[in-house]
């Protein structure tokens, strides 16, 4: 079992910045990956970025490119999703996913308990 726990979430104005963390225990060793999804209320969960845990492959949706940077710290176990110039349509239920490289839920073996993102126009 892997366990995850995210933070860093809140409210913030339009054009702002959040950084959300996300520490992993247990069989990490087990999973090739680490992602970031979120899910708007009303809306399916969509994939945002993911990390290989080598970090040395990344992708993100289109939506975020430019805006958002996925990266991991091995040492800690913990992977960050920063995310600047937020636009009100990035508010959503983040969550933190472990499981093998891809953009797609099924990929992903542990989630999260997720972390709220607000961003208010």
């Amino acid at each position: 079992q892997v366990q995850l726990v995210e933070s860093g979430g809140g409210l913030v104005q339009a054009g702002g910045s959040l950084r959300l963390s996300c520490a992993a225990s247990g069989r990490t060793f087990s999973t090739n990956a680490m992602g970031w999804f979120r899910q708007a209320p009303g809306r399916e969960r969509e994939f945002v970025a993911v990390i290989s845990r080598s970090a040395n492959i990344r992708s993100y949706a289109n939506s975020v490119k430019g805006r958002f940077t996925i990266s991991t710290d091995n040492a800690k176990n913990t992977v960050y999703l920063q995310m600047n110039s937020l636009k009100p349509e990035d508010t959503a239920v983040y969550y933190c996913a472990a499981g093998s490289y891809g953009s797609i839920s099924r990929n992903y073996d542990y989630w999260g308990q997720g972390t709220q993102v607000t961003v208010s126009s």
